[in-house]
């Protein structure tokens, strides 16, 4: 069975290595920028969200296990105001996809938020992530909009 439950702060450096390699790569991808320029962004957008660390009451890093075994990873935060969450990173280890886990975690994540008062769950697809696309609309995510960008060539 999935469970959610709070990363620990020996967990967080492995947590921040894999989440700034990834999330520059993504940057770098889509937005055009040179490797060195979306690891200071994604190094930037990490440590706005955790100043200190784990220590934060906003955002929530979650570690995905099946009997014990790390997984995956999820980040999210909850606006109590609109009774949302907006996931900022889902991610299922390469050598755990394709078994279900990430609909598991997602069922789970509802779960938990329902039993908290949260009604709506909110993130963003990057364009090429078909994969993750394919599972947001399986457990019945719609599209409500796209995010676009234009590179200015001078």
């Amino acid at each position: 069975m999935i469970q959610l439950r709070p990363m620990t702060s020996s967990e967080y450096p492995a947590y921040c290595d894999y989440f700034v390699d990834d999330y520059s790569r993504e940057i770098a991808g889509n937005y055009g920028h040179s490797m060195e320029r979306a690891v200071e962004l994604a190094n930037q957008d990490l440590l706005r969200s955790f100043p200190n660390g784990l220590e934060t009451n906003e955002h929530a890093l979650l570690c995905i296990e099946l009997d014990s075994e790390l997984v995956g990873y999820l980040w999210h935060s909850i606006n109590t105001n609109d009774k949302s969450t907006f996931i900022y990173d889902f991610f299922i280890f390469s050598n755990n996809r394709n078994n279900g886990y990430g609909k598991l975690a997602i069922i789970a994540l509802e779960s938990q938020l329902k039993s908290a008062g949260i009604e709506q769950i909110k993130l963003r697809v990057a364009y090429q992530n078909q994969r993750a696309l394919k599972l947001y609309q399986e457990v019945g995510f719609a599209i409500s909009g796209y995010n676009m960008s234009k590179k200015i060539i001078s």
